[in-house]
């Protein structure tokens, strides 16, 4: 039975009231704050209905499915941000399709990153994933070897790195959730104060579909939603 996504209209209204509660209530209206469709799984027909009521920002965590998606989306009106784990063998097949990557964690991907990039004669904008809760089962650089990474990062001429990037530990506790959110905070502002060449901290990219009004709080502007744009995945 084909799946209806009728639902989107409702759900964008929802959330665009919500996000602007928030802004308002932070006191985040100079900055903004952007929502990124998050489109694992999610057919290009819901995506695009999506794009058709006004989402302009989409994000892709794997590879082949953006390949497979590519194609469908009208690159005119969308920018596209990659935002899963990316394995050095899989740059080349992304680079040039999409606007960002906010999920670098190491030099070894940068090195690729800018190679590629050097290719195809582009500069790629990039975020620095960084993996605030310490856990050893996640991707992201440590918060005490942020800074030595950016080092290294600023070296390589045809990547920019554009701001941080995290996914908090999972938590029922909000308070915890937000202690997350504040260190990534105070990590933005200490880096973008230390004038780091070829760094800017422009993007904090943080918050999703279960607290992005915690992430707004805490300084996000980009806010990256599923589940409640376009419902319960489906991963059957």
């Amino acid at each position: 039975m084909e799946k209806s996504y009728s639902n989107i209209s409702e759900n964008l209204k929802r959330l665009r009231f919500e996000i602007g509660e928030s802004i308002q209530k932070y006191g985040r209206g100079n900055g903004g704050v952007k929502l990124m469709a998050v489109t694992k799984t999610i057919p290009v027909e819901a995506v695009n209905e999506a794009v058709r009521l006004g989402v302009d920002l989409l994000g892709e965590n794997k590879a082949q499915e953006l390949l497979l998606k590519y194609d469908g989306y009208d690159k005119n009106v969308v920018k596209i941000h990659f935002i899963g784990h990316l394995q050095s063998n899989k740059v080349r097949q992304i680079i040039g399709k999409v606007s960002m990557i906010e999920s670098v964690d190491g030099v070894s991907l940068a090195r690729e990153i800018d190679k590629q990039s050097h290719k195809n004669g582009i500069k790629t904008d990039v975020l620095v994933e960084v993996n605030i809760g310490g856990e050893a089962s996640k991707f992201g650089v440590f918060p005490q070897r942020l800074e030595e990474l950016l080092a290294e990062l600023s070296n390589f001429p045809h990547i920019a790195v554009k701001g941080l990037m995290a996914i908090p530990p999972f938590s029922d506790d909000v308070l915890q959730t937000e202690k997350y959110f504040s260190a990534m905070h105070e990590l933005f502002v200490d880096i973008r104060g230390k004038n780091i060449d070829n760094v800017s901290m422009d993007v904090l990219s943080m918050g999703m579909s279960g607290d992005f009004k915690e992430a707004i709080k805490h300084g996000s502007n980009i806010i990256r939603i599923g589940t409640a744009l376009f419902g319960a995945r489906d991963y059957s």
